[in-house]
């Protein structure tokens, strides 16, 4: 656990309580969502492209651009 950082959360494996922190987490989730994505194309229920349509759809919906900032006026 790195030090000054407060961890993302703490788990008991066989009775210890252990700390993981955010950057351990972060490695865990890629790591399950990397298999379950190639789970997925391997038993041919979805393809590549079709995950990266899905990417883009999502992205559209969840990040939209953001109207640009008006600077102070001049004049």
């Amino acid at each position: 656990m790195t030090e000054n950082h407060p961890p993302a959360l703490k788990i008991i494996i066989d009775g210890k309580e252990r700390d993981v922190s955010f950057e351990e987490l972060a490695l865990s989730n890629n790591l399950a969502q990397e298999a379950l994505v190639r789970l997925l194309v391997d038993k041919k229920i979805i393809t590549a492209n079709e995950l990266l349509d899905y990417m883009q759809k999502v992205k559209a919906e969840r990040y939209r651009q953001m109207p640009p900032k008006e600077g102070p006026s001049q004049g």
